[in-house]
């Protein structure tokens, strides 16, 4: 290849590449800008999932490369040095846009649905911008125990990462430190091959009167549930697409749902016969293997914790 094709390509690699930078610091003004009264906690964790996510792409992106106004940066520092001391050594529990999600939710209050949709498409339209994909969460869901419109109302986006390697390391921390223990067994059963295993099956099935719908953050449409959710949740579909198990807004807001609501998560106790405990710890210890792994390949010496936000 000739030297001035090379030198092209490197440029137009970097520039698609710097969108990662572009949209970590967009996240961040928003976030910063959504918690001006006081310090919060979902900033903390923003800013060590964006960190994390920084020091495992390619090419890596220090905290300093992110935020490069110095004041700013100081002021992060003084405010929230947790994440600037840990982001190299732990694993965040969730990407970022289900921070900037829950944040948003705590300020518009859980029932105003509309207004929260609308919230986060606004920021979603922005980080699209020259197609980027980096730290983009494409789809929202909103799950209700029943379909009455005063039942509870809870949120999940999907996975807010871009590239094969960032999303299985997300969708494992996730499984192994903050999902509802029914939805990390399903999502557990089929991961990260696309494939059940033989030895265990944690899928559940959301009792009918359950509302789990989602929504395209770019167009705002109701979106079908993918094939990935339906062997899941047992939610009706005829998509025959398989999205990458763990990945959808469903699995997130489904989790939030069996948190908080005892009388559901009873209903939709798994079935099979391999649901055992034993099974469910080798299946647990093959996702921790594969995580691992991961993390081998991008050479992030992980000290086996998982980040703790604080404020």
């Amino acid at each position: 290849m000739a030297f001035a094709q090379r030198m092209t390509r490197e440029e137009e690699f970097l520039k698609k590449k710097d969108l990662f930078r572009r949209n970590a610091f967009l996240i961040i003004k928003e976030m910063v800008g959504l918690s001006s009264a006081h310090p919060s906690v979902f900033v903390d964790e923003v800013l060590h999932s964006i960190f994390f996510l920084g020091e495992i792409n390619t090419p890596q992106y220090t905290p300093k490369d992110i935020v490069t106004d110095d004041d700013m940066l100081n002021v992060l520092k003084g405010r929230y040095p947790q994440p600037f001391k840990y982001y190299s050594s732990q694993l965040p529990k969730r990407s970022p846009i289900s921070c900037v999600l829950d944040m948003i939710v705590l300020l518009l209050k859980q029932e105003s649905e509309n207004k929260i949709i609308e919230r986060l498409q606004k920021l979603i339209l922005q980080l699209k911008q020259d197609e980027a994909t980096e730290l983009v969460s494409s789809t929202i869901c909103v799950s209700q125990p029943n379909k009455t419109p005063n039942s509870g109302r809870y949120y999940g986006v999907s996975m807010s990462t871009a590239g094969r390697n960032p999303g299985r390391i997300m969708i494992a921390a996730s499984c192994l430190s903050a999902w509802d223990s029914y939805v990390a067994g399903a999502v557990m059963t089929y991961y990260p091959k696309k494939e059940k295993k033989p030895y265990f099956d944690g899928t559940i099935k959301l009792p009918e009167q359950v509302r789990c719908q989602a929504f395209s953050l770019s167009q705002g449409r109701k979106m079908s549930p993918c094939r990935s959710c339906g062997n899941l949740f047992g939610l009706t579909t005829s998509e025959k697409q398989e999205w990458p198990y763990g990945n959808c807004a469903e699995v997130e807001s489904v989790s939030n749902l069996l948190k908080n609501e005892s009388e559901v998560k009873e209903q939709a106790r798994p079935t099979s016969e391999t649901w055992t405990e034993a099974n469910r710890q080798k299946a647990k210890e093959s996702v921790l293997k594969e995580l691992n792994a991961s993390l081998r390949m991008l050479k992030f010496k992980w000290d086996n914790n998982f980040y703790t936000p604080q404020v």
